[in-house]
């Protein structure tokens, strides 16, 4: 008999007194012939169910949910306590036109000089503005025929290279051509429609972009799953004139950390060739960060646009929980996912963010969000307000990470950051990081199992990929007892985030664990399993998705070999304006040091 652990009520829990537990995950590394005869021994009757309770009890996931009592009630979605103003922001109605929700946060950026850029023949790297872009086309420099003709010439030569580097599932010349003719057509006549008008994004392969199917990366799902119009988020931004390219590579069904995809060719990371841009949203960070498109839409249900927009050294926002509606994408029922901006600055987030947000009717009744802003980056008064910003930073944590490179990196930038501008680092403690690990890994393996459970016992489950089984196979050894102890995981966790909350604005860590991991030779045609690494990928990510607080990553330098590093930021409930002026500040400070991708490409003047 398990001897039962009874955990104090939450608000008991002394957050002076917490000590850090160092964990690694406990689970074999496979690939290739190895991946598949694990697979087949794990859907084997009987051994499969002794292989998988051997794996949770290896990782106190028995003891956690199965032999503790836990006394706070379950909380089955993120609820949030209200919150008080942000200041220094432009505050805008979610039920407007997207269009005009661009043009005010258009107003909220600092000043800047498209043409000076334009003309500059300086060596250093920068990536294209989707303010240059506008200026460009305004300016009858270019046309968005002309930098569709310079896209469809890069993707084609990408995918002639060796290796290949499959940004994207679902591409349509023709319809690219198409979509870009109309807006040069508004230019002709002086009536773009926003700011975003014939700019180019990608849409990950698990949100509707009609007419493209949404296969979420699998061989099969559209088949069962027919799109018929846009997604509401792509609705948004198709209203404002953006050219939606097509489907971009996505790690099967949204499972996977690093973007390995069997099905269509792994996508490789723009800045070495030899590794993972990270997942689950490895076609958008990796398409921004080559060149091809200012931006892309990524979903986030356990990192899966910071992960990747860290490996790839671009931005990636991760909004509060309803923040934006999930209608027309396939975790439109989950409670810990969202969909979110991936771009090349901070300023094209807030573009794109502008344009998407807005929070589903029935969220609008539960979450009762806080009104939708954005920073005034063109106020003096805006910046001067980073200096009483109060950086909560839990050292232990910070510090575990798989190479030291990346904490000292981030701590840098910290340090960069108070000196500049006078922030305030303060030192907290999180208690519980492993139970919220093991809450989030429940939480979102029971709902994907829930969606996926129909299809699979029709026999479409044998048509995923094997690490995508892998953890099928795991998601199935959880129990409705399993499930309600984590969501009363979920609320013992918002009440430490909450309190933390009352003593720091916003709180800070390395995005990921470590940086880009090698891609196996063997891991192309059969999959990857390493949970390990998984687990150095997602160390400071879940808090976000768990709890649905907003998040950001933001590129702030290379380890030795080249490869990016991010930073990331989480902060309160409905507070994205607050992290996007942070996040700014801390582009200014690191982004004179942008090194050019291996593989990239100018699509603005076609080099």
């Amino acid at each position: 008999m398990g001897k039962k652990k009874v955990m104090l009520p939450a608000a008991e829990v002394d957050l002076t007194n917490v000590r850090y537990d160092h964990e690694e995950i406990q689970a074999p590394h496979m690939t290739g012939l190895g991946l598949k005869l694990f697979v087949w021994l794990l859907e084997a009757p009987i051994i499969g169910s002794l292989i998988v309770s051997y794996l949770r009890k290896k990782n106190r996931m028995v003891e956690l949910l199965r032999n503790t009592s836990i006394p706070e009630p379950p909380m089955f979605k993120p609820e949030f306590p209200p919150q008080g103003p942000e200041h220094g922001v432009i505050v805008v109605e979610e039920n407007g036109k997207p269009e005009d929700r661009v043009a005010a946060a258009l107003k909220c950026l600092p000043e800047y000089d498209p043409a000076t850029c334009w003309n500059d023949d300086s060596t250093s790297f920068r990536y294209w503005k989707i303010r240059d872009f506008a200026y460009a086309y305004r300016a009858r420099l270019t046309t968005p025929s002309m930098v569709a003709e310079h896209l469809i010439s890069a993707l084609e030569e990408f995918n002639k290279n060796n290796p290949s580097t499959p940004f994207l599932i679902s591409f349509n010349a023709e319809d690219v051509r198409k979509q870009a003719a109309a807006s040069t057509e508004r230019f002709e006549e002086g009536s773009p429609i926003s700011h975003l008008d014939g700019i180019f994004m990608a849409i990950k392969d698990d949100i509707d972009c009609y007419p493209h199917p949404s296969k979420g990366g699998t061989t099969w799902f559209h088949e069962v799953r027919p799109v018929n119009k846009d997604a509401i988020s792509v609705s948004r931004l198709r209203s404002c004139g953006v050219i939606l390219i097509g489907k971009a590579n996505m790690h099967e069904l949204g499972l996977g950390t690093t973007g390995n995809n069997a099905n269509y060719g792994t996508t490789r990371n723009p800045h070495a060739l030899d590794r993972y841009t990270g997942g689950s949203s490895s076609g958008p960070a990796a398409i921004v960060a080559s060149g091809l498109c200012s931006a892309a839409l990524g979903t986030d249900g356990g990192g899966s646009v910071r992960i990747p927009s860290s490996l790839c050294g671009v931005v990636g926002l991760k909004s509060t929980y309803g923040r934006t509606d999930m209608q027309g994408s396939l975790c439109d029922a989950g409670t810990v996912e969202i969909i979110g901006p991936i771009a090349s600055t901070v300023e094209d987030v807030i573009l794109v963010y502008a344009a998407i947000l807005g929070s589903s009717p029935a969220d609008r009744i539960s979450l009762k969000p806080s009104l939708p802003c954005f920073p005034n980056l063109s106020s003096q008064e805006s910046i001067r307000s980073l200096g009483s910003v109060r950086l909560g930073k839990y050292t232990e944590w910070f510090n575990d990470v798989y190479s030291g490179e990346v904490s000292k990196k981030c701590e840098d930038v910290l340090n960069l950051l108070a000196e500049t501008h006078g922030c305030q680092i303060l030192d907290i403690a999180i208690p519980e990081l492993h139970e919220m690990r093991t809450a989030h890994v429940v939480s979102i393996g029971s709902e994907s199992l829930c969606s996926l459970n129909p299809y699979c016992e029709d026999g479409k489950g044998q048509k995923l990929t094997y690490d995508t089984r892998t953890n099928l196979a795991l998601f199935r050894s959880f129990t409705a007892t399993d499930y309600i102890a984590s969501q009363r995981l979920r609320r013992r966790l918002m009440c430490y985030h909450m309190e933390i909350f009352q003593n720091v604005d916003i709180m800070v860590s390395p995005t990921t664990g470590m940086t880009a991991p090698l891609i196996p030779s063997s891991a192309l045609k059969a999959g990857e399993s390493n949970l390990q690494v998984s687990g150095y990928l997602m160390r400071f990510a879940v808090a976000a998705n768990l709890l649905g607080l907003p998040a950001i990553s933001i590129p702030v330098g290379y380890d030795k070999q080249g490869l990016p590093i991010g930073l990331q930021l989480l902060g309160r409930p409905w507070a994205e304006a607050s992290l996007l002026r942070m996040a700014s500040a801390i582009e200014d400070i690191c982004g004179k040091t942008k090194k050019k991708p291996a593989l990239y490409y100018d699509i603005l003047k076609g080099k």
